[in-house]
Protein backbone atom coordinates (compact mmCIF):
# COMPACT_ATOMS: atom_id res chain seq x y z
CA UNK A 1 0.00 0.00 0.00
CA UNK A 2 1.23 3.84 -0.87
CA UNK A 3 0.90 6.70 1.02
CA UNK A 4 0.83 10.70 0.78
CA UNK A 5 0.17 13.56 2.57
CA UNK A 6 -0.59 16.82 1.36
CA UNK A 7 0.49 20.50 2.44
CA UNK A 8 -3.11 21.04 3.61
CA UNK A 9 -3.20 17.75 5.41
CA UNK A 10 -5.05 15.25 3.67
CA UNK A 11 -4.00 11.52 3.68
CA UNK A 12 -4.05 9.67 0.67
CA UNK A 13 -3.65 5.84 1.20
CA UNK A 14 -3.12 3.84 -2.60
CA UNK A 15 -3.20 0.24 -4.03
CA UNK A 16 -2.99 -0.61 -7.80
CA UNK A 17 -4.92 -3.29 -8.92
CA UNK A 18 -3.46 -4.16 -12.75
CA UNK A 19 -6.66 -7.04 -13.23
CA UNK A 20 -9.26 -3.69 -13.71
CA UNK A 21 -9.91 -0.98 -15.49
CA UNK A 22 -12.13 0.26 -12.92
CA UNK A 23 -11.38 2.86 -10.08
CA UNK A 24 -12.48 3.49 -6.72
CA UNK A 25 -11.65 6.75 -5.25
CA UNK A 26 -13.08 7.04 -1.69
CA UNK A 27 -13.07 9.61 0.56
CA UNK A 28 -13.34 9.03 4.15
CA UNK A 29 -14.34 12.32 6.51
CA UNK A 30 -13.25 11.52 10.69
CA UNK A 31 -16.24 12.29 11.17
CA UNK A 32 -20.07 10.31 12.79
CA UNK A 33 -21.90 10.50 15.62
CA UNK A 34 -19.43 10.55 18.08
CA UNK A 35 -18.67 14.31 17.03
CA UNK A 36 -22.02 15.92 17.70
CA UNK A 37 -23.51 17.81 20.73
CA UNK A 38 -25.97 15.60 22.63
CA UNK A 39 -28.35 17.88 22.43
CA UNK A 40 -28.28 18.63 18.36
CA UNK A 41 -27.82 14.56 17.40
CA UNK A 42 -27.83 13.47 13.94
CA UNK A 43 -25.88 16.31 12.21
CA UNK A 44 -23.66 13.54 10.74
CA UNK A 45 -25.98 11.46 8.92
CA UNK A 46 -28.13 14.53 7.68
CA UNK A 47 -24.58 16.06 6.08
CA UNK A 48 -24.05 12.75 4.23
CA UNK A 49 -27.70 13.29 2.82
CA UNK A 50 -26.83 17.18 2.15
CA UNK A 51 -23.45 16.01 0.30
CA UNK A 52 -25.34 14.95 -2.73
CA UNK A 53 -27.21 18.36 -3.17
CA UNK A 54 -24.51 20.06 -5.52
CA UNK A 55 -22.18 22.36 -4.92
CA UNK A 56 -21.14 26.26 -5.59
CA UNK A 57 -19.35 25.11 -8.94
CA UNK A 58 -21.57 21.63 -10.03
CA UNK A 59 -25.26 21.55 -8.85
CA UNK A 60 -25.98 18.47 -9.95
CA UNK A 61 -23.22 16.28 -8.84
CA UNK A 62 -25.00 12.61 -9.90
CA UNK A 63 -25.02 13.45 -13.46
CA UNK A 64 -21.76 13.99 -13.85
CA UNK A 65 -20.97 10.90 -11.89
CA UNK A 66 -23.48 8.97 -14.47
CA UNK A 67 -21.88 10.71 -17.33
CA UNK A 68 -18.78 9.47 -16.47
CA UNK A 69 -19.74 6.09 -16.16
CA UNK A 70 -20.02 5.73 -12.65
CA UNK A 71 -21.46 4.83 -9.42
CA UNK A 72 -21.68 6.40 -5.99
CA UNK A 73 -22.70 5.92 -2.57
CA UNK A 74 -22.23 6.53 1.01
CA UNK A 75 -22.58 6.07 4.84
CA UNK A 76 -22.14 7.22 7.97
CA UNK A 77 -21.85 5.80 11.68
CA UNK A 78 -20.66 6.82 15.01
CA UNK A 79 -17.01 7.03 13.78
CA UNK A 80 -16.88 8.47 10.49
CA UNK A 81 -18.45 9.18 6.95
CA UNK A 82 -17.25 7.46 3.90
CA UNK A 83 -18.15 8.40 -0.09
CA UNK A 84 -17.09 6.24 -2.77
CA UNK A 85 -16.85 6.73 -7.03
CA UNK A 86 -16.05 4.12 -9.25
CA UNK A 87 -15.63 4.98 -12.59
CA UNK A 88 -13.78 3.53 -15.31
CA UNK A 89 -10.18 4.32 -15.46
CA UNK A 90 -10.69 7.41 -17.99
CA UNK A 91 -12.64 9.07 -16.29
CA UNK A 92 -10.70 9.01 -13.28
CA UNK A 93 -10.24 12.70 -13.07
CA UNK A 94 -13.72 13.54 -12.54
CA UNK A 95 -14.23 11.92 -9.31
CA UNK A 96 -11.35 13.63 -7.79
CA UNK A 97 -12.86 17.23 -9.92
CA UNK A 98 -16.51 16.14 -7.99
CA UNK A 99 -15.18 14.94 -4.35
CA UNK A 100 -12.72 17.57 -3.97
CA UNK A 101 -15.80 20.56 -4.84
CA UNK A 102 -17.69 19.28 -2.55
CA UNK A 103 -15.02 19.35 0.51
CA UNK A 104 -15.12 22.59 0.80
CA UNK A 105 -18.15 23.98 -1.37
CA UNK A 106 -20.40 21.92 -0.64
CA UNK A 107 -23.78 24.55 -1.58
CA UNK A 108 -26.40 24.51 1.56
CA UNK A 109 -29.18 26.46 1.27
CA UNK A 110 -32.04 27.10 3.47
CA UNK A 111 -34.03 25.52 1.05
CA UNK A 112 -32.27 21.86 0.55
CA UNK A 113 -31.81 22.12 4.22
CA UNK A 114 -35.62 21.76 4.44
CA UNK A 115 -35.95 19.20 2.34
CA UNK A 116 -33.24 16.95 3.63
CA UNK A 117 -34.01 17.31 6.88
CA UNK A 118 -37.81 15.99 5.86
CA UNK A 119 -36.29 13.00 4.25
CA UNK A 120 -34.07 11.79 7.52
CA UNK A 121 -37.20 12.28 9.50
CA UNK A 122 -39.03 10.42 7.46
CA UNK A 123 -35.73 7.37 7.56
CA UNK A 124 -35.96 7.95 11.14
CA UNK A 125 -39.87 7.44 11.11
CA UNK A 126 -39.34 4.00 9.24
CA UNK A 127 -36.98 2.96 10.47
CA UNK A 128 -36.56 3.15 14.15
CA UNK A 129 -39.85 4.23 15.06
CA UNK A 130 -42.45 1.92 12.84
CA UNK A 131 -40.48 -0.74 11.71
CA UNK A 132 -40.63 -3.36 14.56
CA UNK A 133 -37.42 -3.88 16.91
CA UNK A 134 -36.14 -0.63 14.98
CA UNK A 135 -35.62 1.42 18.13
CA UNK A 136 -33.27 -1.33 19.41
CA UNK A 137 -30.38 0.81 19.41
CA UNK A 138 -31.81 3.81 20.89
CA UNK A 139 -32.57 1.48 23.82
CA UNK A 140 -29.47 -0.81 24.62
CA UNK A 141 -27.00 2.00 24.03
CA UNK A 142 -28.34 4.71 26.33
CA UNK A 143 -28.53 1.48 28.66
CA UNK A 144 -25.08 0.22 28.35
CA UNK A 145 -23.15 4.05 27.85
CA UNK A 146 -23.52 6.96 30.50
CA UNK A 147 -20.69 9.07 28.48
CA UNK A 148 -19.53 8.06 25.62
CA UNK A 149 -21.49 9.64 22.56
CA UNK A 150 -21.73 6.28 21.66
CA UNK A 151 -24.67 6.31 23.57
CA UNK A 152 -26.83 6.95 20.56
CA UNK A 153 -26.81 5.51 17.25
CA UNK A 154 -26.35 7.63 14.09
CA UNK A 155 -29.36 8.54 13.12
CA UNK A 156 -29.80 10.97 16.39
CA UNK A 157 -31.27 10.52 19.65
CA UNK A 158 -34.63 11.94 18.45
CA UNK A 159 -36.06 13.38 15.27
CA UNK A 160 -36.84 16.82 16.91
CA UNK A 161 -32.93 17.40 17.13
CA UNK A 162 -33.18 17.34 13.26
CA UNK A 163 -36.43 19.31 12.99
CA UNK A 164 -34.26 22.00 15.30
CA UNK A 165 -31.54 22.08 12.83
CA UNK A 166 -30.93 25.09 10.97
CA UNK A 167 -29.14 26.07 7.74
CA UNK A 168 -26.50 27.97 10.46
CA UNK A 169 -25.76 25.23 12.35
CA UNK A 170 -25.56 22.95 9.46
CA UNK A 171 -23.07 24.97 8.01
CA UNK A 172 -20.86 25.22 11.34
CA UNK A 173 -20.88 21.32 11.51
CA UNK A 174 -20.19 21.37 8.05
CA UNK A 175 -16.99 23.84 8.09
CA UNK A 176 -15.76 22.60 11.01
CA UNK A 177 -15.67 18.96 10.15
CA UNK A 178 -15.25 18.61 6.10
CA UNK A 179 -11.62 19.75 5.03
CA UNK A 180 -8.98 17.98 3.79
CA UNK A 181 -6.60 16.88 7.42
CA UNK A 182 -9.74 15.69 8.60
CA UNK A 183 -10.07 13.52 5.12
CA UNK A 184 -8.62 10.36 3.47
CA UNK A 185 -8.23 9.73 0.23
CA UNK A 186 -8.51 6.51 -1.02
CA UNK A 187 -7.55 4.83 -4.71
CA UNK A 188 -7.89 1.25 -5.21
CA UNK A 189 -7.95 0.32 -9.38
CA UNK A 190 -5.73 0.37 -12.41
CA UNK A 191 -4.37 3.35 -11.85
CA UNK A 192 -0.67 3.82 -11.20
CA UNK A 193 0.51 5.87 -7.65
CA UNK A 194 2.28 8.90 -9.17
CA UNK A 195 -0.63 9.79 -11.09
CA UNK A 196 -3.03 9.53 -7.77
CA UNK A 197 -0.88 11.86 -6.30
CA UNK A 198 -0.88 13.99 -9.68
CA UNK A 199 -4.70 14.16 -9.96
CA UNK A 200 -4.64 14.93 -5.72
CA UNK A 201 -2.32 17.72 -5.76
CA UNK A 202 -3.82 19.11 -9.19
CA UNK A 203 -7.82 18.88 -7.20
CA UNK A 204 -7.77 18.53 -3.93
CA UNK A 205 -4.22 20.64 -3.28
CA UNK A 206 -5.46 23.83 -3.12
CA UNK A 207 -8.02 23.64 -0.99
CA UNK A 208 -7.73 25.52 2.58
CA UNK A 209 -8.75 23.89 6.02
CA UNK A 210 -10.91 25.59 8.79
CA UNK A 211 -9.41 27.17 11.92
CA UNK A 212 -10.84 25.22 13.92
CA UNK A 213 -10.35 21.72 15.85
CA UNK A 214 -13.16 18.91 15.87
CA UNK A 215 -12.49 16.12 18.88
CA UNK A 216 -14.85 13.56 19.30
CA UNK A 217 -17.47 14.83 21.89
CA UNK A 218 -17.76 13.22 25.96
CA UNK A 219 -15.12 11.31 27.43
CA UNK A 220 -13.35 7.94 28.18
CA UNK A 221 -16.56 5.86 29.13
CA UNK A 222 -15.95 4.34 32.86
CA UNK A 223 -15.88 0.54 33.45
CA UNK A 224 -19.75 -0.50 34.34
CA UNK A 225 -20.11 -1.75 37.81
CA UNK A 226 -23.36 -3.66 37.35
CA UNK A 227 -25.55 -5.22 35.39
CA UNK A 228 -28.28 -3.11 33.59
CA UNK A 229 -31.89 -3.93 32.76
CA UNK A 230 -34.41 -2.64 30.58
CA UNK A 231 -37.57 -4.22 29.68
CA UNK A 232 -39.80 -2.21 26.89
CA UNK A 233 -43.25 -3.42 25.49
CA UNK A 234 -43.90 -3.20 21.82
CA UNK A 235 -46.52 -4.65 19.18
CA UNK A 236 -44.24 -6.98 17.68
CA UNK A 237 -44.51 -10.47 16.42
CA UNK A 238 -41.86 -12.18 19.27
CA UNK A 239 -40.30 -11.25 22.81
CA UNK A 240 -36.55 -10.43 22.05
CA UNK A 241 -33.58 -10.87 24.09
CA UNK A 242 -30.72 -8.09 23.64
CA UNK A 243 -27.45 -8.26 25.71
CA UNK A 244 -24.77 -6.00 25.24
CA UNK A 245 -20.89 -6.53 27.03
CA UNK A 246 -18.20 -3.95 26.67
CA UNK A 247 -15.17 -4.84 25.02
CA UNK A 248 -11.68 -3.17 23.40
CA UNK A 249 -11.72 -0.85 20.85
CA UNK A 250 -10.47 -1.46 16.92
CA UNK A 251 -7.03 -0.93 17.75
CA UNK A 252 -6.89 -3.76 20.79
CA UNK A 253 -5.43 -7.36 20.21
CA UNK A 254 -9.07 -7.91 21.95
CA UNK A 255 -11.18 -6.89 19.12
CA UNK A 256 -9.78 -9.44 17.12
CA UNK A 257 -10.50 -11.78 19.98
CA UNK A 258 -14.36 -10.84 20.30
CA UNK A 259 -14.66 -11.20 16.97
CA UNK A 260 -13.73 -14.76 16.38
CA UNK A 261 -15.86 -15.33 19.75
CA UNK A 262 -18.81 -14.14 18.39
CA UNK A 263 -18.21 -16.11 14.72
CA UNK A 264 -17.86 -19.41 17.41
CA UNK A 265 -21.04 -18.50 18.97
CA UNK A 266 -23.08 -17.49 16.18
CA UNK A 267 -21.63 -18.43 12.33
CA UNK A 268 -22.62 -20.75 10.82
CA UNK A 269 -25.48 -23.40 11.59
CA UNK A 270 -22.89 -26.02 13.62
CA UNK A 271 -22.08 -22.49 16.38
CA UNK A 272 -22.68 -22.89 19.76
CA UNK A 273 -25.57 -20.61 20.25
CA UNK A 274 -27.58 -21.78 17.02
CA UNK A 275 -26.57 -25.59 17.69
CA UNK A 276 -27.99 -25.09 20.73
CA UNK A 277 -30.37 -22.55 21.68
CA UNK A 278 -32.19 -23.32 18.40
CA UNK A 279 -31.90 -26.63 17.05
CA UNK A 280 -31.40 -28.70 20.52
CA UNK A 281 -33.17 -26.90 23.04
CA UNK A 282 -35.61 -24.86 20.79
CA UNK A 283 -35.60 -21.53 22.80
CA UNK A 284 -34.88 -19.08 20.09
CA UNK A 285 -35.91 -18.89 16.33
CA UNK A 286 -33.28 -16.55 15.57
CA UNK A 287 -29.59 -15.72 17.42
CA UNK A 288 -26.81 -13.94 16.40
CA UNK A 289 -23.56 -12.29 18.15
CA UNK A 290 -21.94 -9.40 16.58
CA UNK A 291 -19.36 -6.88 17.32
CA UNK A 292 -20.41 -3.24 17.01
CA UNK A 293 -16.45 -2.52 15.18
CA UNK A 294 -16.19 0.90 16.12
CA UNK A 295 -13.23 2.45 16.72
CA UNK A 296 -13.40 3.54 20.56
CA UNK A 297 -14.17 1.05 23.32
CA UNK A 298 -17.46 -0.87 21.92
CA UNK A 299 -20.23 -3.67 22.54
CA UNK A 300 -20.33 -7.39 21.76
CA UNK A 301 -24.17 -8.01 21.03
CA UNK A 302 -26.20 -11.04 21.43
CA UNK A 303 -29.60 -10.81 20.64
CA UNK A 304 -32.18 -13.24 19.37
CA UNK A 305 -35.89 -13.82 19.08
CA UNK A 306 -37.68 -16.41 21.28
CA UNK A 307 -39.87 -19.17 20.49
CA UNK A 308 -43.39 -19.15 21.73
CA UNK A 309 -43.87 -20.66 25.36
CA UNK A 310 -40.17 -19.55 26.11
CA UNK A 311 -39.76 -16.56 29.03
CA UNK A 312 -36.84 -14.19 28.56
CA UNK A 313 -35.53 -15.44 31.89
CA UNK A 314 -35.12 -18.99 30.08
CA UNK A 315 -33.45 -17.65 27.56
CA UNK A 316 -31.19 -15.42 29.13
CA UNK A 317 -30.11 -17.99 31.32
CA UNK A 318 -29.43 -20.09 28.42
CA UNK A 319 -26.95 -18.04 26.72
CA UNK A 320 -25.31 -17.07 30.36
CA UNK A 321 -25.02 -21.09 30.32
CA UNK A 322 -23.06 -21.06 27.18
CA UNK A 323 -21.02 -18.03 28.10
CA UNK A 324 -20.08 -20.09 31.01
CA UNK A 325 -18.62 -23.00 29.34
CA UNK A 326 -16.31 -20.66 26.74
CA UNK A 327 -15.16 -19.27 29.95
CA UNK A 328 -14.80 -22.70 32.04
CA UNK A 329 -13.19 -24.83 28.78
CA UNK A 330 -10.77 -23.71 26.26
CA UNK A 331 -12.25 -23.93 22.73
CA UNK A 332 -10.68 -27.16 20.81
CA UNK A 333 -8.26 -26.59 17.94
CA UNK A 334 -10.78 -28.14 15.16
CA UNK A 335 -13.32 -25.25 16.41
CA UNK A 336 -11.32 -22.40 16.57
CA UNK A 337 -9.34 -23.66 12.97
CA UNK A 338 -12.57 -23.48 11.64
CA UNK A 339 -13.95 -19.92 12.77
CA UNK A 340 -10.41 -18.64 11.78
CA UNK A 341 -10.27 -19.84 8.70
CA UNK A 342 -13.94 -18.47 8.45
CA UNK A 343 -12.53 -15.36 8.94
CA UNK A 344 -10.05 -15.59 6.98
CA UNK A 345 -11.67 -16.90 3.59
CA UNK A 346 -14.40 -13.69 4.15
CA UNK A 347 -12.17 -11.09 4.75
CA UNK A 348 -9.96 -12.52 1.81
CA UNK A 349 -12.93 -12.80 -0.55
CA UNK A 350 -14.02 -9.34 0.75
CA UNK A 351 -10.72 -7.43 -0.68
CA UNK A 352 -10.74 -8.67 -3.86
CA UNK A 353 -12.79 -6.14 -5.11
CA UNK A 354 -11.18 -3.08 -6.04
CA UNK A 355 -14.33 -0.64 -4.09
CA UNK A 356 -14.25 -2.84 -1.41
CA UNK A 357 -10.56 -2.73 -0.87
CA UNK A 358 -10.49 1.04 -0.98
CA UNK A 359 -12.89 1.70 1.88
CA UNK A 360 -11.28 -1.14 3.71
CA UNK A 361 -7.37 0.57 3.32
CA UNK A 362 -9.32 4.13 4.32
CA UNK A 363 -10.44 2.44 7.60
CA UNK A 364 -6.98 1.02 8.52
CA UNK A 365 -5.85 4.70 8.03
CA UNK A 366 -7.76 5.87 10.32
CA UNK A 367 -6.93 3.47 12.85
CA UNK A 368 -3.63 4.29 12.55
CA UNK A 369 -0.68 2.43 13.70
CA UNK A 370 0.56 1.98 10.25
CA UNK A 371 -1.32 -1.19 10.00
CA UNK A 372 -2.20 -2.96 6.10
CA UNK A 373 -4.90 -5.19 5.19
CA UNK A 374 -2.59 -8.17 5.64
CA UNK A 375 -1.82 -7.38 9.07
CA UNK A 376 -5.53 -7.24 9.87
CA UNK A 377 -5.58 -10.93 8.39
CA UNK A 378 -2.72 -12.15 10.50
CA UNK A 379 -4.10 -10.79 13.70
CA UNK A 380 -7.59 -12.91 13.06
CA UNK A 381 -5.53 -16.54 11.98
CA UNK A 382 -3.27 -16.05 15.00
CA UNK A 383 -5.88 -15.61 17.75
CA UNK A 384 -5.39 -19.12 20.89
CA UNK A 385 -7.47 -20.67 22.19
CA UNK A 386 -6.20 -19.27 25.51
CA UNK A 387 -7.31 -15.59 24.10
CA UNK A 388 -10.51 -16.80 23.75
CA UNK A 389 -11.02 -18.33 26.77
CA UNK A 390 -9.01 -15.16 28.70
CA UNK A 391 -11.28 -12.81 26.82
CA UNK A 392 -14.24 -14.54 27.91
CA UNK A 393 -13.47 -14.75 31.38
CA UNK A 394 -12.92 -10.65 31.30
CA UNK A 395 -16.07 -9.86 29.16
CA UNK A 396 -18.78 -12.30 29.97
CA UNK A 397 -19.21 -10.96 33.36
CA UNK A 398 -22.90 -9.67 34.56
CA UNK A 399 -21.88 -6.09 36.03
CA UNK A 400 -20.49 -5.80 32.53
CA UNK A 401 -23.47 -6.22 30.65
CA UNK A 402 -26.98 -4.89 29.26
CA UNK A 403 -29.78 -6.63 29.15
CA UNK A 404 -33.04 -5.81 27.50
CA UNK A 405 -36.00 -7.48 27.65
CA UNK A 406 -38.06 -6.14 24.50
CA UNK A 407 -41.45 -8.09 25.05
CA UNK A 408 -44.54 -8.41 22.29
CA UNK A 409 -48.00 -6.73 23.44
CA UNK A 410 -50.39 -9.74 24.12
CA UNK A 411 -53.32 -8.15 21.93
CA UNK A 412 -56.45 -9.57 23.31
CA UNK A 413 -58.00 -12.59 21.38
CA UNK A 414 -61.75 -10.75 21.29
CA UNK A 415 -63.34 -14.28 19.09
CA UNK A 416 -62.44 -16.72 21.52
CA UNK A 417 -65.22 -18.43 23.65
Amino acid sequence: MNRHTLSNGLRIVHHEDPTTQMVAVNVLYDVGARHEDPEHTGYAHLLEHLMFEGSVNIPDYDAHVQLAGGENNAWTNNDFTNYYITVPRGNVETAFWLESDRMTGLALTGQNVEVQKGVVIEEFKQRHLNLPYGDVQHLIRPLAYKVHPYRWPTIGICPEHIEQATLATVMDFYRRHYRPSNAILSVVGGIAFDEVVRLAEKWFGPLENANSDCPAKGGIEPPQARLHRKTVYRNVPADMLVMAFHMANHRSREYHVCDLITDLLSAGQSSRLIRHLIHTRKLFTSIDAYIQGSMDAGLLFIMGRLTEGTTLEQAEQAVWEELKQLKQAAVASEELNKARNRSESERTFNNINYLNRAIAIAQMELIGQDRELSDELARYCSVTAEEIQQTAKEIFKKKNCSVLYYKALQVPNHFSM
